[in-house]
């Protein structure tokens, strides 16, 4: 894994917007494996964004992309950056603006690029972050076995991890399944992925969209005729009252940057 402030080019203040010490402000979003070039752009654009103190990135490439991502977001002002090497599958990226990202055991022992966690100090306040990327159905010669592998292990291990930080905890990803009851219903999705779902509920954590939004519609990715939620965020149970704002940025993927909208995710502390 990349040492924290290790890529490090430019302070937050260099670029005029210090990181807040009073609220984690985190953006997750799937940046589709993208090329150099949109790599770029995306770390360009997240550096604009108030809520993006913080970013969980799913879907990094493991190729010259996945790297330009990982050098454009130090070049735009993180100062820490959590990227193991994938080893040619995909992985998530955590990001910070603040030079205080410290690795800790991933959430999962399968595919562990793909669930990185680090503790992240916000002036006084240690915050346990967890990153999530669920692989896909995946080709029918091997049908949703990676996927259950891995579902399976991050359900071990979710409540151990979530009660070692010891404070506010924060998991955020894309979790390539949705919540039980999403609008419209998707027939594709079997008991075992809506189990999953319940298993953040069963470890200690809340639906931080849900919290603030009980009966909205909303999705982050759409196939060729309807919507998913698929890219979540889960607070802490002890710490929902301090969840202040959670929605979807939309712009980012009808502007091509990615086939996923962002979602935000702001906690007072």
């Amino acid at each position: 894994m990349t040492a924290p402030g290790q890529l490090a080019l430019l302070t937050p203040e260099a670029l005029g917007r210090p990181p807040s010490t009073t609220h984690l402000n985190l953006i997750t979003w799937n940046v589709q494996n993208a090329s150099p070039d949109r790599s770029r752009s995306q770390a360009g654009w997240l550096a604009q964004q108030e809520q993006a103190d913080v970013a969980v990135l799913t879907e990094v490439g493991a190729g010259p992309g996945g790297d330009a991502l990982v050098q454009a977001l130090a070049d735009n002002g993180y100062q820490s950056i959590v990227s193991a090497e994938p080893g040619g599958d995909y992985r998530t990226v955590i990001a910070s603006r603040l030079p205080t990202l410290e690795v800790t055991p991933p959430a999962s022992s399968f595919l562990a690029h793909r669930a990185p966690a680090a503790r992240l100090t916000i002036g006084e306040h240690a915050v346990g972050l967890l990153g999530l990327y669920v692989p896909s159905r995946g080709p029918k010669e091997r049908r949703n076995e990676n996927k259950r592998a891995f579902q399976a292990s991050v359900t071990e291990h979710l409540a151990q991890a979530v009660d070692g930080f010891g404070g506010l905890v924060v998991v955020a990803g894309d979790l390539n399944v949705v919540e039980p009851g999403h609008r419209p219903h998707h027939k594709v999705f079997g008991a075992w992925e809506y189990a999953f779902y319940r298993a953040f509920a069963d470890a200690g954590l809340v639906d931080a969209f849900r919290t603030l939004h009980p009966d909205a519609v909303e999705h982050s990715w759409f196939g060729r005729s309807s919507g998913y939620r698929f890219d979540h965020a889960f607070v802490s149970a002890a710490h929902r009252d301090q969840i202040t704002a959670c929605s979807y940025l939309h712009d980012v993927r009808r502007a091509g940057l990615s086939d996923h909208s962002a979602m935000t995710l702001t906690v007072v502390l």
